[in-house]
């Protein structure tokens, strides 16, 4: 027996028309998000330092971060110094992406780039069990420069290669990083939503704290770590 409001009961035809309206402006959303991408398409870029930054196997310069291609997606992974585990939002995202192999036919990489030491961060990823390829920039002002700085602030930034020439061509940080995301799009789906107290919801509807239904990043190590069994 549920507590708590429940959305009211039609029948089938009123329904119909009411997910009719909805669809309508969802539609709308979708054609105002195309005309977006369209925009971001023609934004300027800027030219980036040469930057070197430390991979798993030692330094390695920006533009050898691509790997060949031409089109470079960074998410930036908070980071806290001495911190056994780090920030909960950014290690609960990215544990989302584990086949990545789908870009190569966008000649595009995605990775992570974040403000702690190389083997702390390779040694963090291994515990939450992240998929993803890591690179540090503790040694470089990289981070800071792209609006990620030391001990605080996330970001998502895209990057195009021509040559050695690297250019920065999209910024986004907040809640700019959820089109990223498929969590939010299908908890938004749902009757009750993200039943976070912010959220414009009916009377009686479930609601927490913000964030307070989030994974921790014990959690996500516990679900996806190497005591996990996780393949």
């Amino acid at each position: 027996m549920t507590t708590h409001a429940l959305p009211p009961v039609v029948d089938a035809a009123t329904w119909e028309q009411r997910l009719e309206a909805l669809r309508a402006r969802e539609k709308a959303a979708t054609r105002e998000l195309d005309a977006i991408a369209a925009e971001r398409r023609r934004l300027p870029m800027v030219e980036m330092p040469d930057y070197v930054l430390d991979g798993e196997d030692g330094p390695v310069r920006l533009a050898e971060i691509f790997e060949g291609k031409s089109q470079l997606i960074v998410y930036n992974h908070m980071w806290f110094a001495g911190k056994e585990w780090q920030c909960p939002g950014c290690t609960g995202f990215t544990s989302q992406f584990t086949r990545l192999e789908f870009l190569d036919s966008y000649d595009a990489r995605f990775v992570i780039v974040t403000q702690g030491p190389i083997k702390e961060a390779l040694a963090y990823k291994e515990r939450v069990g992240n998929r993803m390829t890591w690179y540090s920039t503790a040694n470089s002002p990289f981070g800071s420069d792209v609006g990620a700085p030391p001990d605080g602030g996330f970001a998502v930034n895209v990057f195009l290669r021509d040559g050695d020439k690297v250019y920065r061509t999209w910024h986004t940080t907040g809640r700019g990083t959820e089109q990223l995301s498929h969590s939010f799009a299908l908890i938004d789906t749902l009757p009750f939503g993200r039943q976070e107290e912010w959220q414009d919801s009916p009377e009686g509807w479930p609601q927490s704290p913000t964030y307070s239904r989030w994974a921790r990043s014990q959690d996500i190590a516990a679900l996806y770590g190497p005591e996990s069994g996780a393949s």
